[in-house]
């Protein structure tokens, strides 16, 4: 059985929607985009370290896929990043997309959580979530998130889309890791206690 991470960049208030620019997520009239730029190489650089360095496979919903596709799949092969996301298999939940330019991209489409689960029965690297807000909402909801990679920055955007809504249901987290960027931000990484 493998794990399944999220990796999240949040505000200090917990909006996740759009940290790299005003136009990346702009749904419910979201203006506050682009709260991580000023902290994005700094961060990056602990976030391959720390939760990029191990093999995984992606796990995507679809708006994050559109958004990573073509910006990694096409990168210079000196980009890190780039090399990690295009070496693993990507999986995208979707029920509009059947067609993939991405390589190594396979569809999770009808029962989302089943299909999920039964991913996280099989032999394999460990499954981890990049952005993809929806999806992490519906991995919350069915008790499917094994681990939190949070890095939280130190603005606040006042509203837009949190990692956890209200109604979310509680759970018991160890802190295995902590650290701070040099500018500020800071990363925790929780397990779940499955004694709860």
């Amino acid at each position: 059985m493998r794990k399944l991470a999220i990796l999240t960049f949040q505000t200090l208030d917990g909006v996740m929607q759009s940290p790299t620019s005003l136009d990346e997520d702009p749904s419910g009239n979201f203006s506050g985009g682009g709260w991580a730029t000023n902290y994005w190489d700094d961060v990056m650089e602990q976030v391959v370290q720390e939760a990029m360095s191990e093999p995984y496979d992606l796990l995507l919903g679809r708006k994050t896929y559109e958004l990573f596709a073509p910006n990694f799949s096409n990168s210079a092969s000196d980009n890190p990043v780039a090399e990690i996301l295009n070496a693993a298999t990507k999986y995208v939940v979707t029920s509009t997309l059947s067609k993939f330019e991405w390589s190594n991209t396979k569809a999770i489409t009808g029962n989302v959580v089943k299909e999920i689960a039964q991913l996280k029965n099989q032999k394999g690297n460990l499954l981890q979530v990049h952005g993809s807000w929806q999806l992490i909402q519906t991995l919350l909801a069915n008790d499917l998130v094994d681990e939190f990679r949070l890095w939280t920055f130190p603005e606040i955007v006042g509203s837009g889309k949190q990692l956890f809504k209200r109604g979310v249901t509680p759970k018991s987290l160890t802190l295995v890791k902590s650290g701070c960027s040099q500018t500020g931000a800071t990363m925790s990484i929780y397990r779940r206690d499955h004694h709860t």
